[in-house]
């Protein structure tokens, strides 16, 4: 089965006032690290996608959402 995983990321962020910076701080990582998960280059470790989500007060599914291709 094939898919793609989308981020909501950018809007989470904007939500909650934070900068990539500010995200990667609380959760451990590079803000380079962030933009290229941000920005679909890259797809996080699934314990990173649970930090990324819980430093943003979502649920991982609304954070990051599985799409299948067809």
């Amino acid at each position: 089965m094939a898919g793609t995983v989308v981020n909501r990321l950018r809007v989470l962020r904007a939500e909650k006032r934070w900068s990539q910076a500010r995200l990667a701080e609380a959760v451990g990582v590079s803000r380079q690290a962030i933009n290229t998960i941000e920005n679909g280059r890259h797809d996080p470790s699934i314990t990173l996608a649970y930090r990324i989500a819980a430093a943003l007060d979502a649920d991982i599914q609304d954070a990051f959402l599985f799409s299948e291709e067809k």
